[in-house]
């Protein structure tokens, strides 16, 4: 497989209208708790060869402020936690 071909597709690859501009991006894997969170994730290959992981998270939020600023703050060091996990194991 050559990795800097923008034209070949992947064995990962999702193939037709999510390829553009050179980048080959597979099928969204979802996790869904219905009424509570949903995340997507996609393996993206841009058109230099560089491969990475794109991550949508959405999480119902408490109603009142404090406790929304709370779950936030949680989210946030949870992310920068799995980020910097991530580009550790990457090296």
């Amino acid at each position: 497989m050559n990795r800097h071909n923008p034209d070949h597709h992947t064995t990962w690859c999702a193939r037709g209208h999510r390829c553009n501009l050179g980048e080959h991006r597979s099928t969204e894997i979802v996790v869904d708790l219905p009424r509570r969170a949903r995340a997507v994730l996609v393996r993206v290959r841009t058109a230099a060869g560089r491969e990475h992981a794109e991550v949508r998270v959405r999480v119902a939020l408490a109603p009142t402020e404090l406790a929304a600023r709370r779950q936030l703050t949680g989210l946030l060091g949870d992310v920068r936690h799995a980020i910097t996990r991530a580009a550790i194991t990457g090296r």
